[in-house]
């Protein structure tokens, strides 16, 4: 046998030409075999039943009517496991097939089905009421909105209203979504809602002032009650109560989620309860929400619900609910270009992001950049993908701390966080994204003693370099922005040149988490830093204490310390 195999190799190797036509042959007789077993057979494989008909057996599964085009007859599909057929196929049937196991998603059948789902999974939750009219100054759906400018859809948009017990949801622009109670527009023409969705673009998802409008079929009871309302206080009655809430209604069943609801459909942000009256209206400067009472002076009993408090003539108890405070959202670019650069300067995780977007709904002018994250632009920070250097924004991101790069601003404001926060904060942004968590290996692992060991000197050097190189810096800490947001913003704004409307900064107050809030339900439950890390950050706390003081500043919080 082994002297026939050495005879052949030399043959071949004399003659290799005919070895290639032998190989040929083979290779076609074997795909002839291959063509046959996948026609000639009907393998049967699972799916949906229908009733027998004419020539069939009570057992078989319907697939529907298949077509093939090159003349061949129609055949059953492939079992589960076996192979996929091709691009041929072509369905007839108006009826879905349950294909949960049949695994066949690269066919042109699959992805039929898979669109008919999804459009009858869509009618059940939603229905489209057409195309409307909007406007920036005053919207047609005056609720939440969120921006998405690269993975917008409509589903997306439906189930974020949906979830916060809203009965209608508009998609405009391709990528914003807005949700409301009250369509409060007129109609406009099909044709001018012709945007694809950013995350879908076989859906359109409005236009340029144009909404694509859907009602919510399954807008969750619940969270239209109270429940999903903002409890904010119990407040003295102000002394022009008819001016302040300009709305009111006598409700002798008086409940809070009545009076919430009342106020909801009349599309205000505030719900005040005051016995049997329920008063609507927004936070001004007749009634700012910033002196709170007692709640003892606002416990007198509802009268349609016996376990809750619906406040008294004197003394309000106050509801925020979904309705979204427009007068402050409205944002654009700088008209003329700007003299200075200001930069918003912070070590990286002491909370820029928020504060950009206290500043884009204080000013109504948008942040600028030193970096470009591609993730906040789509988030609805525009100016991100300006050049820092544009003029066409307010003030300019920055987490630098160079000399050069610092002496490039005119003037500043540095944001300033509890060292132990702010490092949690960026690892957590490092490896989880601006509002995940990193992992609880990331944490166990060598990636946090690491990087405490790079970052915590960075922390003070990031302070005590712009206290030496920049100009006009106004030093805001971050613990004193969320205790006191009226001041401080107004503080900041003051140094970016912009006369501060209190009504504005009133809204802003309502709208001050924006979507860069982590829900803090993932909380460590073990302290991540050691003796030795606590050691190390305290002295650095101490440092910049003694740096800011120097500069006739107030220290570090007290909160720095106690570790």
């Amino acid at each position: 046998m082994a002297k026939l195999l050495v005879k052949l190799q030399r043959y071949f190797r004399r003659k290799p030409v005919r070895f290639f036509t032998l190989l040929a042959l083979y290779l076609a007789a074997g795909s002839l075999v291959f063509l046959h077993s996948g026609f000639a057979g009907e393998p049967t494989v699972t799916g949906s039943q229908r009733s027998p008909g004419a020539g069939e057996g009570p057992g078989l599964p319907y697939l529907g009517v298949m077509q093939l085009s090159r003349g061949f007859k129609a055949a059953a599909m492939m079992p589960e496991g076996g192979r996929r057929h091709g691009p041929w196929f072509k369905s007839t049937s108006k009826e879905p097939a349950e294909r949960a196991k049949a695994g066949d998603y690269g066919s042109t059948r699959s992805r039929a089905l898979r669109g008919r789902s999804g459009r009858e999974k869509e009618e059940d939750r939603a229905r489209y009421i057409g195309c409307y009219m909007d406007n920036t100054r005053r919207r047609t759906l005056r609720g939440v909105s969120f921006f998405d400018y690269k993975k917008m859809t409509v589903f997306r948009c439906q189930d974020n209203c949906a979830e916060r017990g809203y009965l209608y949801a508009g998609l405009e622009f391709g990528a914003e979504c807005y949700c409301g109670h009250k369509v409060q527009a007129s109609n406009a023409s099909e044709s001018e809602c012709n945007m694809e969705c950013k995350g879908e673009r076989s859906n359109i998802c409005g236009g340029v002032n144009r909404l694509s409008i859907y009602r919510l079929e399954l807008a969750q009871e619940s969270a239209r009650r109270y429940g999903s309302a903002i409890f904010r206080g119990c407040f003295r009655r102000p002394d022009n109560v008819s001016v302040a809430l300009p709305v009111s209604q006598l409700m002798l069943n008086m409940s809070v989620d009545k009076c919430v609801d009342f106020c909801t459909e009349k599309e205000y942000p505030l719900s005040a309860l005051a016995g049997i009256t329920c008063r609507c209206g927004f936070p001004t400067t007749l009634f700012t929400l910033h002196e709170r009472e007692d709640e003892q002076l606002c416990a007198q009993k509802c009268a349609g619900e016996e376990f809750e408090s619906c406040g008294t003539a004197e003394y309000l108890l106050v509801y925020q609910t979904q309705v979204q405070d427009n007068r402050c959202m409205d944002r654009r670019f700088l008209p003329t270009r700007a003299k200075q650069l200001v930069a918003l300067a912070s070590f990286p995780g002491a909370g820029n992001t928020w504060a950009r977007h206290l500043i884009e709904l204080a000013t109504g002018f948008y942040t600028g950049s030193y970096y470009f994250d591609g993730s906040l632009y789509n988030k609805g920070f525009k100016g991100e993908r300006d050049h820092w250097r544009s003029g066409r924004t307010i003030c300019i991101k920055t987490h630098e701390s160079g000399q050069k790069e610092i002496e490039s601003f005119d003037s500043a404001i540095l944001l300033i966080r509890n060292p132990y926060k702010a490092l949690m904060a960026e690892f957590n942004r490092k490896y989880g994204g601006h509002i995940g968590f990193a992992a609880h290996a990331h944490w166990k692992g060598k990636e946090w003693p690491e990087f405490v060991a790079n970052y915590a000197p960075w922390w003070a050097t990031h302070t005590l370099d712009w206290l030496r190189y920049g100009k006009r810096v106004l030093v805001v800490h971050f613990e004193d922005l969320k205790r006191d947001l009226f001041a401080q913003l107004q503080r900041m704004v003051g140094l970016l040149g912009i006369a501060a409307c209190e009504d504005r900064l009133l809204c802003v107050e309502g709208q001050k988490d924006g979507n860069f809030k982590r829900s803090g339900l993932r909380k460590l439950e073990y302290d991540p830093y050691t003796p030795e890390m606590r050691k190390m950050i305290s002295g650095y706390i101490k440092t910049v204490d003694t740096a800011l003081k120097l500069r006739n500043l107030s220290g570090v919080p007290d909160d720095y310390y106690p570790r």
